[in-house]
């Protein structure tokens, strides 16, 4: 009884950490985006939060784990109605509040990418649609015992099913709401800086200390050597990755790139959580090497070679990091993994079960930004894009000169 009450309060206190990367995702997104576009940022990551949690209440988390029907989707537990008296081996309701806040964070990702040229509406319409469906469909295949699940598919705590997934639906939406107005110049890409690095870099390190909340926190077991095993992985990564993209942008480009530099940290962050919990200290460090540089170079080919405008370089830190970390698993598990004699099986399922939640996440994603496109469109006018976001959509700027 001792370590259920302990475990329980754990898992609500990781679950604040969680919480609060929800201010460092508005700081990193605001400070890499104009001014000009920073209270609709605010707004939305507001929103998101407040969407997030009511439609995961009323629907996400029964169709994530719910009662399995055929693994796909849960069938019950809609409205919370005959919950259970815990669930995880921890109190019900710390297990609900975890996973509430995870469902929110997946949705805030698409938020960055989009920016600056995107319907609030829009995006209040897709991140509904995220929460009741993407989300937790893949959640429930991964985590609430569907069809990967039962294969063997390993995801500790949201590498694919909260990152790469965010990521993924932040490709389709930035595709389909074409680029900010003078991105492009002859074919060539122009960038358009963000207006408050010391604000991102803020926000990457908020982002840091819940990611502490985020790994550690999915053991739900405080008293587990696991949980620290998980937070020891994940700053190791974290830090490798941020020195990697530092040096590996000083290389590429004469100087060390601030932006780049603080999403790489993110990319360690990502690229560690689907195997904090199985990889060793070695596989962490190896994992955020090649994540930061991965980063660095899915971020230039994006931007400059597919032509897709990601202001925040969202599809790369999360889409990209996410998978590979997933992927990774099949590789650096001291369990199962191919470099520690596991053979190929973990590697294989790693790899089907990424693809399978990348094609269902673009799927959909292309479904409801498709729709939303050919109705009520989801770019907003011309005028807007020049003023600003701020002026016309929320009445208000978030800097102004007395």
């Amino acid at each position: 009884m001792t370590d259920y009450i302990v475990n329980s309060m754990w898992v609500f206190i990781a679950s604040v950490l969680v919480f609060l990367m929800h201010a460092g995702f508005s700081m990193v997104e605001v400070g890499f985006t104009q001014s000009k576009n920073a209270v609709n940022i605010i707004m939305k990551n507001f929103v998101t939060v407040a969407i997030g949690v009511i439609a995961y209440f009323i629907v996400g988390f029964a169709f994530m784990y719910g009662k399995d029907a055929g693994g796909i989707i849960g069938t019950n537990m809609f409205f919370l109605i005959n919950k259970p008296d815990s669930m995880g081996g921890v109190m019900f309701e710390s297990f609900f509040f975890f996973q509430a806040i995870f469902a929110a964070t997946c949705v805030t990702i698409v938020s960055g990418a989009v920016a600056g040229r995107t319907k609030f509406s829009a995006y209040v319409i897709f991140a509904i649609f995220a929460v009741v469906v993407i989300y937790p469909l893949i959640g429930h295949w991964i985590w609430g015992g569907g069809f990967l699940s039962k294969l063997g598919f390993i995801d500790f705590a949201g590498g694919t099913a909260v990152h790469a997934v965010g990521g993924f639906c932040a490709l389709v939406g930035a595709k389909l709401v074409g680029p900010r107005k003078g991105k492009y110049k002859e074919g060539r890409a122009k960038a358009i800086p963000g207006h408050n690095i010391p604000l991102a870099a803020l926000g990457v390190l908020i982002l840091w200390f819940g990611w502490f909340g985020f790994n550690p926190g999915s053991t739900l077991d405080i008293t587990s050597p696991t949980t620290m095993h998980a937070a020891i992985t994940t700053l190791l990564s974290g830090a490798v990755a941020t020195l990697a993209a530092l040096v590996f942008s000083k290389v590429k480009y004469g100087k060390p790139d601030a932006g780049l530099t603080l999403n790489g940290a993110l990319a360690g962050l990502v690229g560690i959580t689907a195997g904090a919990s199985m990889v060793d200290y070695f596989g962490a460090i190896i994992i955020g090497l090649i994540c930061g540089i991965m980063m660095v170079i899915s971020v230039q080919f994006i931007d400059q070679k597919v032509k897709i405008d990601d202001p925040v370089g969202a599809i790369s830190v999360h889409g990209l990091c996410g998978a590979l970390g997933t992927i990774f698993v099949g590789l650096f598990s001291v369990t199962d993994g191919l470099f520690y004699g596991g053979g190929l099986s973990l590697l294989g399922i790693q790899v089907f079960g990424v693809l399978i939640c990348g094609a269902t996440a673009i799927s959909l994603s292309m479904v409801v930004f498709g729709i939303m496109k050919k109705t009520k469109g989801i770019r907003i006018t011309k005028e807007m894009e020049d003023s600003g976001i701020d002026k016309i959509e929320h009445g208000i700027s978030a800097y102004i000169s007395l």
